[in-house]
């Protein structure tokens, strides 16, 4: 007895040890600042809360929120989030000691032998069982611990989801707008031109031009009206795409997005703060900062399986031939004591199992680094991008306004049997495309100022509800909803 408590006392010393190597986070080198020029108040933290809305369009409000609620990719996100949970709590469980029940009830009949008559009886056996792994260089602890570490990564898992998905909502719908506002220009200068060429064969009726004037003047009209079904069907695609981000079908959409409006425009001031910030606000950055923490803490876990286990396994049972004899007139039974297995030899394989945790934490500390570059690159390419589509939004605008007075001027002189219909077409041709420019110059603009934002790690900052959903029919929703939104 003596012997086995002093075992206890050295296991309960030993189970204070903890093999493998401690996480720290890793040191990066960062730049001061970013390349902004044109951005005021540059080293300013960027308001990164629900960016979206500094935009000033309600229904791109109105879908992103319900991107949220219903986006099967962040629907996904959850269930790992509720997976990694579960698994942190099924290890931290691993820690403590289990018991079980068990229980038994059978009739028994004895042969009849040398005289004896057989006889029936019954059997009951009743019994606890228990056991207690005592993590004495800490395996069970470091495989806790990496499960934690999942659980942080999954939840940074899901608010990197909602940045992409956001960004792709507002990207998207601004595309939609975009090519809304392309097709009228193309339908509203076709139709112009073909007022050109209409005039034009009124002059040709009366001998004051050739018919080679009047081709040029309708074949101008009709490229440019060609022009509509391409930009139809490219709205058609961004209306289709946002559906499936919203988790609906796209018919719902054709209401809300039919009607143009207007593209929506970011503010004229914005602020990106410092390099360091990413570190913070990319969730793609903290998620592969976690997963390098995971991987350092299995190192330890593989570690411990080096060195020797010791359990403390306890039985106790009971047998009785009724019921009501448990406990009084039937026999009880036990047994207690430590079970130690130590790994002699296993031709190498629980080091290499350490060296194949090293080796992945190692990778994952490559990927972080890399994450970082990267996020670096994603927020200085749409700085530079912002600030020049900016600076040549400024350029077209005067173009537009050139090109609008020459192309009236020359229709004047036409009119007064003055002009060239070379200068008219010209004019007319130059117009349409730098009105065209304008505009897909304009979305630019937005969707750098998306993808800027997107970079910096803007996102939803409401609460997320990662409860089990309710299992949608996606066979028959779409067609449901569609019925339901005739009606």
């Amino acid at each position: 007895m003596h012997q086995f408590s002093t075992l206890l006392l050295l296991a309960g010393a030993l189970s204070g040890c903890v093999v493998g190597p401690d996480y720290q986070k890793p040191g990066l080198s960062m730049p001061k600042s970013w390349n902004t020029r044109a951005h005021d108040n540059p080293d300013k933290p960027p308001a990164l809360a629900e960016w979206w809305k500094q935009m000033k369009d309600p229904i791109l409000d109105d879908l992103i929120a319900q991107a949220v609620a219903a986006n099967l990719d962040v629907a996904t996100a959850k269930a790992k989030i509720r997976e990694a949970r579960a698994t942190y709590r099924e290890q931290v469980g691993a820690l403590l000691p289990t018991i079980e029940g068990t229980a038994s009830a059978t009739r028994n009949r004895t042969a009849a032998s040398g005289g004896t008559p057989a006889t029936a009886y019954n059997d009951y056996q009743p019994g606890f069982d228990a056991s207690w792994e005592l993590d004495l260089f800490g395996g069970n602890k470091r495989t806790a611990e990496a499960a934690k570490y999942g659980v942080d990564a999954a939840e940074e898992d899901l608010r990197d989801t909602l940045v992409t998905l956001i960004g792709d909502v507002a990207t998207y719908y601004l595309q939609a707008r975009e090519y809304q506002q392309l097709a009228e220009l193309a339908q509203d200068s076709s139709k112009s031109q073909a007022q050109t060429a209409a005039l034009t064969r009124t002059q040709y009726s009366a001998g004051g031009t050739s018919l080679v004037d009047v081709t040029k003047a309708e074949a101008q009209a009709a490229s440019t009206h060609a022009d509509v079904p391409s930009y139809e069907i490219s709205y058609a695609k961004s209306v289709n795409r946002l559906g499936v981000l919203l988790g609906k079908s796209p018919l719902l959409l054709e209401s809300v997005l039919g009607k143009r409006s207007r593209l929506p425009v970011p503010p004229a001031k914005i602020s990106v703060g410092i390099p360091a910030d990413i570190l913070n606000t990319r969730p793609d950055v903290r998620k592969a900062e976690r997963e390098l923490a995971q991987a350092t803490a299995k190192i330890g876990e593989a570690e411990a399986n080096r060195y020797p286990s010791l359990s403390l396994t306890g039985s106790i049972d009971s047998s009785a031939t009724s019921i009501s004899d448990l406990g009084k007139k039937s026999t009880i039974g036990w047994s207690f004591g430590p079970s130690v297995t130590i790994p002699i030899f296993k031709g190498g394989q629980l080091r290499a199992a350490v060296d194949v945790a090293k080796a992945q934490r190692d990778q994952y500390l490559f990927s972080y680094q890399s994450s970082v570059l990267t996020a670096l690159e994603d927020v200085q390419n749409a700085i530079i991008s912002l600030n020049r589509s900016r600076a040549r939004s400024v350029d077209l605008a005067k173009s537009v306004e050139g090109y609008r007075a020459a192309a009236k001027l020359s229709k004047q002189l036409q009119i007064a049997g003055e002009g060239d219909l070379f200068d008219v077409l010209d004019a007319d041709r130059s117009l349409y495309s730098a009105q065209k420019s304008l505009i897909e110059t304009k979305a630019d603009i937005a969707t750098y100022y998306i993808s800027l934002n997107k970079a910096l790690g803007g996102g939803w900052t409401g609460p997320i509800d990662i409860s089990q959903p309710a299992v949608r029919d996606v066979n028959e929703a779409p067609h449901l909803q569609a019925k339901q939104s005739a009606q």
